[in-house]
């Protein structure tokens, strides 16, 4: 089957610019309150859920959140549709396991995985085509199991041409909470928790951050 562009879009796109981006976010989290303490409260969520239950970050990079997450007490694999990106978040983080693979087609069992973090990882995936990521999520994730996502909010796409001068370019999409919420309730995962917090730094949109959870048989 041959890949939708958008794919091979994004995989050229993030190995241009791999090395330059961990530059960059390397320590930014220590700059992010509320990002860390999203990640506390999603650490908390999975691990009161079941201790040794398996989370995966789709879309991880070069482990930026994977390996906070893993310093957390989440056993956590990082999945990330760029090779490049792949080797750089081993190298920073041995003790986690990535693997090259895309949100499209998780690789996991029906059911397997207790939590899900998708961490500004589904803003290049046209509209038409979320619906298949979130119950691709969905698949994966056990009764009780925990989704997180994080985005910038927004109407209109970012044109990136050429960062850091490499010769790609990409749209990262904005999306709306409300719409967000929509799909998760869709695929069967109702949202929990929603949370927007105004621009910081350089940032130039609300930033949000939404929970969701798949329902236990009977609950």
């Amino acid at each position: 089957m041959t890949e939708p562009g958008f794919l091979t879009e994004t995989r050229a796109f993030y190995d241009a610019v791999a090395t330059e981006y961990t530059d960059l976010f390397r320590d930014a989290l220590d700059r992010m309150p509320m990002d860390r303490a999203m990640l506390r409260l999603f650490a908390d969520l999975v691990r009161a859920e079941r201790p040794d239950g398996r989370t995966a970050e789709v879309g991880c990079g070069p482990g930026r959140m994977t390996g906070p997450l893993h310093g957390l007490g989440v056993d956590v694999h990082g999945i990330d549709l760029s090779p490049r990106m792949v080797e750089l978040a081993r190298k920073a983080h041995p003790e986690v396991p990535f693997s090259v693979g895309s949100m499209f087609d998780l690789p996991f069992r029906d059911g397997e995985l207790t939590g899900v973090v998708a961490w500004y990882s589904i803003i290049h995936t046209p509209a038409d085509r979320l619906p298949e990521v979130f119950a691709e999520f969905a698949r994966v994730l056990a009764p009780g199991g925990h989704l997180m996502l994080a985005f910038q909010v927004g109407d209109r796409p970012l044109h990136l041409e050429r960062p850091f001068g490499q010769p790609v370019s990409l749209d990262f999409r904005r999306l709306r909470p409300e719409h967000v919420e929509e799909l998760a309730r869709e695929a069967g995962l109702p949202v929990t928790s929603r949370t927007v917090r105004e621009p910081e730094g350089d940032e130039r949109t609300p930033q949000a951050y939404l929970l969701a959870r798949k329902p236990v048989a009977g609950g």
